[in-house]
């Protein structure tokens, strides 16, 4: 197989263990070129990851012959510039999450890699871990019966990091949602793989604290296609860290945790189940050897444009301010 190398733009904390260590470690992969608008940033990375090319821009990485794909690492607000110009480019792309700051944008990534017939790949990479896919086996396999409610409940108490410059997710004019945009993303997007699509969805979201521009406390309901209902309530300026996930069948619950790691809970005829299951060392490993495996022909990824974009379009109705 040949090496796929990748290039990739932004080298913020998410690419320091969770992602790009994967496009090295996977066989057949090789994150061979990376971009910072702070290039002395890029320069110490590639130095600390063996990674052998710094470039000066990001239309330099994405239309260089020594790059065969292009992962966008940088907060949603630059996503679609990118990935508008790495599909002109003709490449492979993996943005990471939430694709982009609106559906509306994220169509248009999406139809511009569709129009090309390019893959695109978003990095919701619980679709690919082991502890959500013993979830979604579960479910197939008719565990707790007929799915009929799902219910999220996340929170965290305010931090002085809220109110950083360099926080992109209090920052309206980047993510309006604030916190909801960067972490109930996964979720909901993990609710989308595990239900089925959206078919409607309603919501709203307030600024309680006022200290940042963006909204800080969320809630929402939507029904799935498959007539499973759900519902979630996100806030950012609770009292205690809460992580709390139930689904509610029609002989039994599950219950787990998004973020945190704890064990997965199956409750039926009065007995329990628990299942803990470690993440990978390296939590992007599987979905970037999902990539692998699509671009080889050999099984489609189950984290695309088309789902990315979905995915936004729930996000957008729930916040009913954007």
């Amino acid at each position: 197989m040949t090496t796929i190398r990748w290039g990739m733009i932004g080298c913020g904390d998410v690419t320091e263990r969770k992602s790009a260590p994967a496009y090295q470690q996977v066989e057949g992969f090789a994150l061979h070129g990376v971009f910072n608008r702070t290039r002395a940033k890029a320069e110490d990375y590639a130095a600390r990851h063996g990674v052998p090319h710094v470039f000066d821009s990001a239309e330099a990485l994405i239309h260089s012959a020594d790059i065969d794909a292009v992962y966008i690492a940088t907060p949603p607000d630059s996503h679609e510039a990118y990935a508008i110009e790495i599909a002109r480019a003709g490449k492979p792309c993996c943005i990471e999450k939430p694709m982009a700051p609106d559906h509306a944008a994220c169509v248009r990534i999406r139809d511009a890699f569709a129009a090309r017939d390019l893959p695109l790949f978003v990095a919701y990479y619980r679709r690919t871990l082991p502890r959500f896919r013993q979830i979604k086996a579960w479910l197939d396999e008719g565990a707790i019966g007929a799915v009929r409610h799902v219910h999220w409940t996340l929170t965290k108490p305010a931090s002085p990091d809220d109110v950083s410059d360099a926080n992109w997710r209090v920052d309206a004019t980047v993510a309006p949602g604030g916190y909801f945009d960067d972490l109930a993303s996964h979720g909901l997007d993990l609710f989308c793989w595990l239900f089925g699509h959206v078919r409607d969805v309603a919501g709203f979201a307030v600024n309680q604290q006022g200290r940042y521009s963006a909204a800080d406390a969320v809630t929402g309901c939507w029904l799935h296609e498959g007539g499973a209902t759900g519902s979630g309530s996100w806030n950012f300026g609770g009292s205690e860290v809460q992580d709390r996930v139930e689904i509610t069948g029609s002989e039994g619950r599950i219950l787990f945790p998004i973020f945190r790691d704890e064990p997965l809970r199956l409750l039926r005829g009065g007995e329990e189940v628990e299942a803990n299951i470690a993440h990978p060392q390296t939590i992007q490993y599987d979905f970037v050897e999902a990539i692998r495996d699509h671009l080889a022909g050999r099984g489609a990824h189950p984290s695309t444009g088309a789902s990315g974009a979905h995915t936004a379009w729930v996000m957008d109705r729930i916040l009913s301010l954007r």
